[in-house]
């Protein structure tokens, strides 16, 4: 019973996705026009084109708020790979990877102490 309602939820999931298509590609690609915004900003050297650039990020902007039913889509891909997952009875891992800096620096300060006694 419960593979079937997976089933299902995993089919009412794809097609969400598939609705969606169109909003997840507009998302896409006012993504893109809002990194080219930024990365030819910082290139640009005159004052008309960094003008230029930030109206090009300024329409990105506007088109990724107009996309917002995108969100939808990602969170539909996200539950069908946990679906995945959980069908194939692996477990999810979400958990972030935190490592601290300064206990990096430790480990290394460390190896090159040892390294200058011998």
């Amino acid at each position: 019973m419960k593979k079937l309602l997976l089933l299902l939820l995993a089919i009412v999931l794809v097609c969400v996705v598939l609705a969606t298509l169109g909003p997840l590609m507009g998302l896409a690609f006012s993504l893109a026009f809002i990194f080219l915004g930024m990365h030819y900003y910082v290139k640009s050297r005159s004052v008309v084109s960094k003008v230029l650039w930030i109206l090009i990020g300024l329409i990105g902007i506007m088109m990724a708020v107009s996309n917002i039913p995108a969100l939808l889509g990602l969170v539909s891909i996200i539950l069908l790979y946990v679906l995945y997952k959980q069908w194939k009875n692996e477990e999810v891992s979400i958990a972030m990877n935190e490592e601290d800096p300064f206990t990096n620096f430790e480990n290394e300060w460390s190896k090159i102490q040892k390294k200058e006694r011998f």
